[in-house]
């Protein structure tokens, strides 16, 4: 089978009304699928100047196998499982060196683990998702769909990097090389965590959040910058009801830029590789 993602760009970039029904768009779901898992098709790039931005065509690709296949029955562990046939779970082998530990993790159809991933049960990854080489995807974490994910990233139990495959254009959370996603962390809207950068557990960011940098004293939306370490932090909400309740609204804030002191405490999970 041919991955040849000119060949699959150039039947994908157009009005999906013009290749849903096509006879061969059948073949050439197999060969979106071969290219995302391959990782020479991604569902955002990284521009060169340093901005990401979504691939629309290629999540349109991936909403057409969704539009154009029905509900099927999948075998399962114990029960039976419902889902559209144009993404089944996706199988391993040895050569494929991803460390799949047993316990109910699953990976989709159409998403890139690279060489040295280790999952830990129960995760999930979805399709589109672009996981790279030596990442940690721990117990309880969810990588969605399209999310794009760097080498050596530490994804903490129950950290949850969302989704989106709608609207085409939106961009997906990107997660760079070497940052560290604290637990119960929350990822959404489109929001990139630039490399090194450090969540602490609990704080929750997405693309329209203020981020308070306390080290040079600046608010900043969308991104997290590079090396910055991120704490939960809180402020008074506004209004004289909430003055009068002492309520208080999230306010994530940078306390520091990553050092060697956080670099030692995020270092932990290399024995376990």
């Amino acid at each position: 089978m041919t991955t040849n993602p000119e060949l699959l760009r150039a039947f994908f970039d157009r009005p999906v009304e013009a290749y849903a029904e096509a006879p061969e768009c059948p073949a050439m779901h197999q060969i979106l699928l071969a290219c995302l898992e391959a990782g020479t098709v991604r569902a955002a790039t990284r521009g060169a100047d340093g901005v990401w931005r979504a691939n629309t065509w290629v999540k349109h690709a991936i909403l057409c196998g969704f539009r154009r296949t029905s509900l099927t029955e999948m075998e399962g562990p114990g029960f039976p499982m419902f889902d559209k046939t144009a993404y089944p779970p996706r199988h391993f082998s040895l050569p494929d060196g991803v460390r799949l530990v047993p316990g109910g993790s699953a990976v989709r159809r159409g998403a890139h683990v690279a060489k040295g991933v280790v999952i830990v049960p129960p995760a999930y990854i979805n399709v589109g998702a672009f996981v790279d080489e030596g990442t940690m995807v721990d117990s309880h974490a969810l990588v969605g769909s399209c999310a794009q994910i760097g080498k050596r990233v530490h994804l903490s139990a129950a950290a949850q990097v969302g989704g989106v495959l709608e609207p085409a254009g939106a961009r997906p959370v990107v997660v760079e090389d070497d940052a560290f996603v604290g637990g119960l962390v929350g990822l959404f809207e489109g929001i990139v965590i630039r490399r090194r950068a450090v969540l602490a557990s609990g704080v929750v960011l997405t693309g329209s959040t203020v981020i308070h940098d306390l080290v040079q004293g600046r608010e900043l939306r969308q991104e997290v910058p590079e090396g910055a370490v991120v704490v939960p932090g809180s402020r008074p909400a506004s209004g004289d009801y909430a003055k009068a309740r002492g309520l208080q609204v999230s306010a994530p804030c940078i306390v520091k830029y990553r050092d060697e002191r956080t670099d030692a405490a995020t270092a932990l999970e290399q024995a376990l590789r």
